[in-house]
């Protein structure tokens, strides 16, 4: 599986790194198999801090998927929508997952999740609004084992 990854820096050897922020699926290294989205996110971050980004192109060793302890979101469901709000709701919320795969939350996500954080949206409402859009997926690296199966191939360098 090809994944990608943007950044400011050209990222060959990837590492857990402690979150500053709450995240969707917690702690870990985010990678994408649409490389726009990663070309996105680079250029958001470019207009703020640096003029050159990268995305990151990788390849996934297909064992990573029998070998190491996955969870798995084909689409939000219920059980997407609690794990995510325990992520979002504390840093210090853990999970014993090496890898975690669902939907990305973008801005037209985080603005349901906002709805639904206000009380504006019960959990079932958020579940059917979140239905109706393109969600794009992100693959979460959790720990130090499951990034032993994640090989660089190459970075594209994107400029402003």
């Amino acid at each position: 599986m090809k994944l990608y990854h943007g950044s400011l820096e050209e990222i060959r050897n990837p590492r857990i790194l402690p979150p500053t922020r709450t995240l969707d699926y917690g702690m870990g290294f985010y990678t994408t198999t649409s490389y726009e989205q990663a070309e996105q996110w680079v250029k958001r971050r470019q207009k703020k801090t640096a003029s050159v980004g990268y995305v990151n192109v990788y390849q996934l060793d297909e064992l990573a998927i029998q070998d190491l302890r996955v969870l798995w979101f084909d689409k939000p469901d219920e059980a997407w929508l609690d794990f995510v709000m325990s992520n979002r709701e504390s840093l210090e919320f853990q999970h014993d997952y090496d890898l975690v795969y669902g939907p990305v939350a973008n801005d037209r996500v985080y603005a349901a999740f906002a709805l639904y954080e206000g009380g504006l949206l019960d959990k079932d409402g958020l579940i059917r609004e979140l239905k109706t859009y393109e969600l794009i997926d992100q693959l979460l690296f959790h720990t130090e084992r499951s990034l032993r199966y994640l090989d660089f191939v190459t970075s594209q360098k994107i400029g402003l």
